[in-house]
């Protein structure tokens, strides 16, 4: 099984589709979502049909928090940009998307993989994984050999060996890392829709099962245009300028 996973699409259409297309042309056999496909962005309702339409040819979806967010009655613990965009998120959103939304898990496990948006130990506080404490709690709360996380925007890798010795990685573009047994491994995806690595680039990963191997991959969209929709959403102007620089 070929995986193609990608998190944080954050209503950035261009993004999206130039992920999928993508993720076919290196041969994915199933595409993963792993949530916050809506907040920031100008196009909340065109990425939640194109997410629908894969979850339909038997792709898989899961809730984040921006999404939490965006079908409930607050935006807790966001800054004021993300708040702006919740708000204004929520009154685009038809029925049938807040039903979507609504339907997401917060995990899903699939061939020796453990897929959820934020930290697994404790999916629903929506807690962020960006050092080696926070990895090691997260393995340390599953018995997956693989467990892929999203939310943070910065791709990053950890290992847990048998001797309870964890190893942090930066992955590198288009180079496989072999998910050797033995260890177990923690990814964190990059952003598709606001990456913030210093790369502007969407980031997503292929995650093959046999052998176990993990890839991350860049690609170049239309910034221009994503960036132009959210200015004219009258959304804030600084969610449409980090596009740029990849902050």
């Amino acid at each position: 099984m070929r995986f193609a996973v990608l998190a944080d699409v954050h209503a950035n259409l261009e993004a999206f589709r130039a992920c999928l297309d993508h993720a076919r042309a290196r041969g994915a056999d199933r595409i993963v979502l792993l949530g916050d496909l809506v907040g920031y962005g100008a196009d909340p309702g065109a990425v939640l049909d194109l997410a629908m339409e894969e979850m339909g040819r038997g792709g898989l979806a899961l809730l984040g928090n921006h999404d939490e967010a965006a079908i409930g009655t607050g935006a807790t613990g966001m800054n004021d940009s993300a708040a702006a965009a919740i708000s204004w998120t929520r009154a685009k959103l038809s029925e049938t998307h807040r039903r979507f939304l609504g339907g997401l898990p917060l995990t899903i496990e699939e061939e020796g993989c453990l897929f959820v948006h934020a930290d697994p130990s404790a999916p629903a506080k929506w807690r962020y994984v960006t050092d080696s404490e926070s990895a090691n709690r997260s393995l340390q709360a599953t018995t997956a050999h693989a467990t892929i996380c999203g939310h943070v925007h910065r791709p990053a890798l950890y290992s847990l060996g048998d001797t309870g010795k964890l190893i942090a990685f930066r992955p590198v573009e288009d180079a496989p890392v072999p998910l050797t047994r033995g260890r177990r491994w923690l990814g964190v995806l990059g952003a598709v829709g606001q990456p913030r690595d210093g790369n502007p680039a969407a980031c997503y990963a292929i995650i093959d099962t046999h052998p176990m191997q993990v890839t991350w991959l860049r690609v170049p969209y239309d910034v221009a245009t994503a960036a132009a929709k959210i200015r004219v959403a009258g959304l804030p102007p600084g969610l449409a300028e980090r596009l740029f620089v990849g902050r």
